[in-house]
Formats: structure tokens, sequence, C-alpha cells
């Protein structure tokens, strides 16, 4: 018995088979990956970067942008819990293009994604100037930005502040972690 092998899907044949989709998909460069729900910290995380970073933002060239609207990065095409463009984009865009900076809230079932394929995704997209990962169990953050021609990474935790100088804002870390309880060491909320 033979089985024809499909070939790996292309970026145009997703962006068009994902139109007709309910559901929201990522593209990995090779096929569909299904969009998962989150938690509970990961959404109040998610909601307080629009709260800190739309106010940060107002009146200025730079927008911050949901995890409603899609990016391409590298061949894929990514949907990031927030992201921030500084270019106009087209009336009526499904896909934003031009990101500057990119934020993605960690979860046990995508953290090795986001640590790692999206991490080297991010650093091949040249308008892409800093990723930031949130961590949810801990007030802490992983920042990988351009120094020249590296892609250079930090972390930031306490009371640290984020900097995003090619956005002209900076924001303490509490900010994106107002309201959400962390587990102690006996592991209790």
């Amino acid at each position: 018995m033979s089985a024809a092998l499909r070939q790996p899907m292309g970026l145009d044949e997703f962006l068009l088979w994902e139109e007709r989709q309910e559901l929201r998909w990522e593209f990995d460069g090779f096929a569909p990956v299904a969009m998962t729900g989150g938690t509970w910290e990961h959404a109040a995380i998610q909601r307080n970067i629009y709260i800190a970073l739309g106010i940060r933002l107002r009146g200025k060239p730079c927008q911050l942008f949901t995890s409603h609207l899609k990016i391409v990065t590298a061949g894929s095409v990514r949907y990031p819990d927030a992201f921030v463009v500084c270019a106009s984009q087209r009336p009526g865009a499904t896909v934003a293009t031009e990101p500057v900076v990119v934020f993605e809230v960690l979860s046990p079932s995508t953290a090795g994604i986001d640590r790692v394929v999206k991490n080297q995704e991010y650093r091949d997209t040249p308008s892409i100037q800093r990723y930031v990962m949130l961590e949810q169990d801990r007030q802490a953050v992983t920042v990988f930005a351009r120094q020249g021609d590296d892609w250079v990474g930090h972390l930031l935790s306490g009371d640290a502040v984020l900097a995003m100088p090619e956005i002209g804002v900076e924001v303490p870390l509490s900010e994106f972690y107002e309201g959400v309880a962390f587990p102690d060491a006996a592991g209790e909320a």
C-alpha cells in the first residue's frame, strides 16, 4: 500500500487556508499549528501588557497590537501575545508588518517553542529589535535585543524596569504582574 506524501504548506498557501478557518492557527514554516487557550495568569499578564504599553504609547507613532493580529517572521506566521509596530499598516490588513517589539507570555506547553524556535524566528526578522518573554509563575522576564550584529539576552526580575528605547518606553516589571499571585515556597498562592 502506498500513501501520497503531502508537501509542506507554503506561506501564501497557509494564509489563504487560514482565512477560511473558524479558529486561529500559527504557521511554523511547514504546517498549521492550532492555537490553544491559556490560564488566568496568562490572560492577566497579557491584559497588563496592553494597559502598561497602551497608556505609554498613546499619541506616539508606535502602536500596540494584540494576539488578534498576526505577524510573519522568517517564513512563519505567529500570533504574539502583544507586539508594537511603528510603521503605518494597510487598512483591513490581517497581517501586521514590521513589528519592532514582540511579547510572549510563557506557558508550560509552549515555553520551549517560545524560548528557542520563536526566538530564532524573531532574531531573523530584521524589524524586530526586542523580544520579551514573561514568566507566568514569577515576576521575571527574559529579554533579547539587538546590539549591533548580536542578539543579546538579559534576565530581569523583582523591581527591575524593562527599557525599550526603540519605542521610547520604560515599564516596571511590577506593572506587567499587577494582580497576579505567585505560589510561595510551600506551593500556596
